[in-house]
């Protein structure tokens, strides 16, 4: 059994839980806005928009403590328990049932983010990457960013724009996520060194970008569709930057690696046929 640090992975799941509450406001608020009508000048003004905001304050308190006792590799997979959480209060409010097929691959898609958590038994690594070593990991996430926002606004469907939209959101996060590891710790060990470091601008940035995507995303879809695409993309995103950045390790072998890649893909694919069951719901 990996050895996981407790703390990171009960700091890990309050996190997902209030980050599961904070979604299923937010995209109630987003979802009341005309698409016609200016976004963020109609959520600002929605109380229930706030307090989705107030949740994800302290989800991402709960988020940061847990990467200050665990690394990317054990936080970041946990964080896919939001969607056990937000697809039945999403149901519950929307006045709509969770079909059997619907719930049956949000499970598998958590068991998939479980496999790999708990077969790879990721380990730490470093904080202290150079600049050089993030620069073709991060442009290529980037560049993901970039497709997934083109060609959500050149298809019309609800469902896959969500979905594109949440993976672009999802991936921002992730590098967020990463980022915060490292901000995290020189503020535990360098603090006066944190307001020239390029990593906190980076975080700001990523993370506002990453919150404008996930609300166009809950605006022009099901939460069905959107927040599968984000729980997903986030933990692969962070995981990426996490093992060829951070040099965080998964447990070596052949077996392993093979597990691990067919839970990576069995993910991505949970996500897809989740948005394409909510869609024909």
């Amino acid at each position: 059994m990996p050895d996981l640090p407790l703390p990171a992975v009960l700091c890990a799941f309050a996190a997902a839980l209030l980050f599961a509450v904070s979604a299923v406001a937010q995209q109630t608020a987003a979802a009341e806005v005309p698409k016609g009508d200016a976004l963020f000048a109609a959520l600002v003004r929605n109380p229930r928009w706030w307090a989705g905001i107030v949740g994800d304050g302290g989800g991402f308190a709960f988020q940061v403590a847990a990467l200050s006792f665990g690394s990317v590799l054990v936080v970041q997979p946990i964080l896919v328990s939001m969607l056990i959480f937000a697809l039945p209060l999403a149901a519950y409010y929307g006045k709509r049932r969770i079909t059997p097929r619907t719930w049956s691959i949000a499970m598998v898609l958590a068991a998939a983010l479980a496999v790999f958590l708990i077969v790879g038994d990721p380990a730490e690594g470093t904080s202290d990457a150079l600049l050089r070593q993030w620069l073709v990991p991060l442009g290529l996430l980037l560049g993901l960013v970039a497709c997934c926002v083109i060609a959500a606004f050149a298809i019309a469907a609800p469902a896959p724009r969500a979905l594109l939209l949440g993976t672009a959101g999802g991936t921002l996060f992730g590098i967020a996520a990463a980022l915060t590891a490292h901000v995290a710790d020189l503020f535990t060990h360098e603090t006066a060194s944190v307001l020239t470091s390029w990593h906190i601008y980076a975080l700001a940035f990523t993370g506002a970008t990453g919150l404008y995507l996930q609300q166009r995303a809950y605006q022009v879809g099901p939460l069905s569709a959107s927040l599968p695409a984000v729980t997903v993309a986030e933990p692969l995103a962070a995981a990426v930057l996490g093992i060829t950045v951070l040099q965080e390790r998964l447990r070596s072998g052949a077996v392993v690696t093979t597990v691990v890649t067919l839970a990576a893909l069995v993910m991505c694919v949970a996500a897809v046929l989740l948005s394409r069951a909510e869609a024909a719901d």
